[in-house]
């Protein structure tokens, strides 16, 4: 999952593109004008996180609390060890050799490719999973990665791993609970940094704590309410975790967004994240 920010690191990861965009009926019965009137809002609320536009957003503003930047594409050969306890970070979702989603990737990858340049590594990484050693892996680990991020194959390989994992969970999650494509994000977020297990910081018991609090639209809650509630759940969450406590990513970027009553992340879109200031027109 992701790891704590990592706002001096200048190489990092990517995102994917999305895959779904719902279709519209217009009214059948009214007039031409009328009716591209009236089409407007229904296609503005069938459009989720997974459109490729809203998608390509939600990548750059992660990517701006990860990795100070809106190039959420110059990640996918970004390595490192950022003392948290996690081992090695890497590529565009924050990969971990502790937290066992580096290990699926490579998995994944060598499926795909098994005579890639990550794949003698793979007893190690089982090894240190759920650790922070890199018994095994030195020292040439981090060059290999970095070879191996020029593969178009082990891009794909990250794009599916954060898609699986990360992406079509929480805006299926999202969608099922009646958010739109702010919502979504804000599901996006939260479980790309905290991950979905079981313990108390997971996404599903911040989703919760939340729900203890106030109703999603699909229970007839009110989007708003709900969604600060959500807020405030995955700051507490944060601040469980030193390397997580600054909630900037939330108070100067999400929440901006949520008291302006953007809940569909329509551009242009301002916010600041560990006081960067950041802009999508």
């Amino acid at each position: 999952m992701f790891t704590p920010h990592r706002k001096t690191l200048v190489v990092g990861a990517l995102l994917g593109s999305a895959l779904i965009a719902l279709p519209v009926t217009a009214h059948a019965t009214a007039p031409a004008t009328p009716t591209a009137t009236l089409a407007a809002p229904a296609a503005s609320a069938a459009i989720g996180l997974d459109d490729p536009a809203k998608k390509e957003i939600a990548m750059k503003i992660v990517s701006s609390a990860e990795n100070s930047s809106l190039d959420w594409r110059a990640q996918y050969k970004y390595i490192e060890d950022i003392d948290d306890g996690r081992g090695y970070t890497a590529g565009i979702i924050g990969f971990c050799s502790g937290t066992g989603d580096m290990l699926d990737l490579v998995e994944y990858y060598t499926q795909v490719k098994p005579d890639n340049v990550l794949a003698k590594y793979l007893p190690a990484l089982r090894r240190v999973d759920g650790t922070d050693s890199h018994a095994g892996l030195d020292p040439n680990f981090t060059k290999d990665w970095a070879k191996a991020a020029q593969d178009a194959e082990f891009k794909k390989a990250q794009d599916h791993e954060r898609d699986r994992v990360y992406f079509n969970p929480s805006v299926k999650q999202g969608k099922a609970d009646g958010l739109g494509v702010l919502g979504q994000f804000i599901y996006y977020d939260a479980i790309v940094m905290h991950g979905d297990g079981g313990d108390p910081t997971g996404f599903r018991n911040i989703r919760k704590r939340a729900l203890a609090k106030a109703k999603p639209p699909s229970q007839g809650g009110d989007e708003t309410k709900y969604l600060n509630a959500f807020l405030d759940a995955r700051v507490w969450a944060m601040k469980q975790e030193e390397a997580h406590s600054d909630t900037s990513r939330v108070d100067t970027a999400q929440r901006v967004f949520l008291k302006k009553g953007n809940l569909n992340l329509n551009t242009p879109l301002d916010w600041k994240v560990y006081g960067d200031s950041f802009h999508i027109g």
